[in-house]
């Protein structure tokens, strides 16, 4: 077991997780005063959480078709596609993601869409806790949780930074890897580290806690992109309705409420 697996492991436990968490969670959209006359299933990277919830609420209530959604880290996400998970619409934080599962044959590329850009920060839920990645390097700081490079885009591009950054050598001793940027937000907020660099979507509408951006310049882009990948013609009708309805008008407003950047905006 490597060095990380143990902290992974280790954190789970303190907070009480199940040790197989790494195949995400489930999520119901939520009621709406309408019946569902349909049904469609979600794989959605762990940092649209928030916004796609409320996107799903929004969806149900506009066309009466119900969305359930499965959130996780995108690599592991993709490799349930490939291996016939039967999903109906894949939405990744890494668009190469999902032109893998295309070219696996497991999607349908005329609906591959780059729906938002992805922006990073960093968070500590102490008053007094960094919020630069200068901050990170302090001698005060014992651990610092990034989501785990090797399974989520957020975790490559937090790396990216700290390296950019030149602090990745001081900060690397104090690393508590999370499973996907969901679980990395909850190191933070339980106590578990002191600070995380996690997604700004996940933390924009927190009323706890502190947090900064960070320079996207230091990063790798985090272009997320969606595909349809049912192969159930009945559910892949509302599929494609539902990754339209992600780059409408309302969907843009949901997502840019949530702090992530639209195609052809600019970060702020």
């Amino acid at each position: 077991m490597s060095w990380y697996r143990h902290l992974i492991l280790a954190g789970a436990v303190a907070l009480g997780l199940p040790a197989c968490a790494s195949t995400g969670s489930t999520a119901t959209a939520g009621e709406s005063s309408r019946t569902p006359t349909s049904a469609i299933t979600v794989a959605a990277a762990a940092d649209l959480r928030l916004a796609f919830a409320e996107l799903g609420r929004a969806f149900e209530a506009q066309s009466g078709t119900a969305v359930t959604f499965s959130f996780g880290s995108s690599v592991q996400l993709a490799q349930q596609i490939r291996n016939g998970a039967p999903f109906d619409v894949f939405a990744s934080a890494d668009v190469e993601l999902v032109d893998d599962v295309i070219a696996a044959g497991k999607a349908d590329r005329s609906t591959k869409s780059t729906y938002a850009f992805g922006r990073i920060v960093v968070y500590t839920a102490e008053p007094s806790g960094p919020t630069t990645l200068d901050g990170l390097a302090a001698p005060g700081v014992q651990w610092v949780a990034i989501p785990n490079p090797e399974h989520a885009p957020y975790g490559v591009a937090a790396e990216d930074a700290l390296r950019a950054a030149r602090v990745y050598e001081r900060v690397a001793p104090k690393l508590v890897l999370g499973e996907n940027v969901s679980d990395t937000l909850r190191l933070a907020t339980s106590g578990n580290a002191d600070a995380a660099i996690v997604a700004l979507s996940l933390v924009v509408t927190r009323q706890d806690g502190t947090w900064a951006l960070v320079d996207p310049a230091l990063h790798r882009p985090l272009e997320q992109a969606l595909v349809v990948t049912s192969t159930d013609p009945a559910r892949a009708e509302p599929a494609r309705r539902f990754a339209a309805f992600v780059g409408s008008p309302a969907g843009r407003e949901v997502m840019n409420r949530y702090g992530f950047v639209l195609p052809g905006e600019q970060a702020r």
